[in-house]
């Protein structure tokens, strides 16, 4: 039986993972809370590894305060860095197979086209930054790892900008969001998905994908979107970054190319659309 353990599994995409869990009993999972497992505790990590034999490490903890991260570049890097530099370490020493989550925010957003795997990386946040020097150890340290790259992640669980809308949406009569940051949201659960599929696949192709819903919008769109999917009468200006100041600098375009990820996978990726429709089913349910 293969044998995966999940950190941050009180994060979204950690419970997403335990809902698909439901439909894999065939593998043994191991759920761990970040107050369970403390991935920046090197000790803990190879004291769990010595008591169980992981075929795969699902990373799913990490600091994820955008504009936070600006004044705790410590606690940034701790976590989505160093930590991650112990989980590689570990993996190697149990030849475990690492699957870790990162981000689009490893791009500086200038490109006016879908961002590849082997494009520069050049991060213009402390998050982005330290995602970024996450990955770099990962690529040092083992050669049987898969690093994702994902963008605008929400979900029905904890917060993220579909249940920040919403509530907006029940306090105001208008509001005003960006329409010059262009990407592609993330439901959660086909994230988890994309990477059970990559567990029971066991492909050997290692390296670095590329994973979102498809489609290409603005957070403008995408609000606009969740009103009109929800029934929820109000009005949604256009406004610019520039109008939005925020501690954190955020890419303009992180649209990201999948194109790898479909050949390896054989994979059809749902638009944004319809996984929208789906978490706000759950939501207001």
């Amino acid at each position: 039986m293969i044998s995966v353990l999940v950190t941050g599994a009180n994060g979204q995409l950690g419970q997403c993972f335990k809902d698909v869990a439901l439909y894999h009993k065939d593998i043994e999972w191991i759920f761990k809370t970040s107050k369970e497992l403390d991935i920046t505790d090197h000790k803990s990590l190879q004291t769990l590894f010595s008591q169980n034999n992981f075929n795969y490490l699902v990373n799913c903890a990490a600091y994820t305060a955008v504009d936070k991260a600006e004044s705790e570049k410590e606690k940034a890097f701790l976590v989505n860095a160093e930590a991650v530099k112990y989980l590689a370490q570990t993996c190697k020493e149990k030849d475990t197979t690492l699957i870790h989550v990162s981000t689009d925010f490893v791009f500086d957003g200038t490109k006016d086209r879908a961002y590849r795997e082997d494009d520069r990386t050049l991060p213009i946040n402390i998050y982005g930054a330290s995602k970024l020097k996450g990955e770099e150890y990962i690529q040092e340290i083992l050669d049987e790892y898969f690093i994702i790259r994902t963008s605008w992640v929400y979900s029905e669980y904890g917060r993220n900008f579909v249940k920040t809308m919403l509530r907006l949406g029940k306090e105001r009569d208008e509001i005003g969001v960006v329409s010059d940051q262009i990407g592609s949201p993330t439901y959660a659960k086909d994230l988890a998905n994309v990477i059970v599929e990559i567990i029971v696949s066991n492909p050997d192709e290692y390296g670095i994908y590329n994973y979102s819903n498809e489609g290409t919008i603005s957070w403008y769109d995408f609000a606009k979107a969740i009103f009109e999917q929800a029934n929820f009468d109000i009005k949604v200006s256009r406004t610019t970054t520039d109008n939005y100041p925020t501690p954190a600098k955020r890419p303009s375009y992180s649209l990201l190319d999948k194109s790898k990820m479909k050949e390896a996978l054989k994979l059809e990726i749902p638009n944004w659309k319809d996984s929208l429709d789906k978490v706000l089913i759950k939501i207001l349910e």
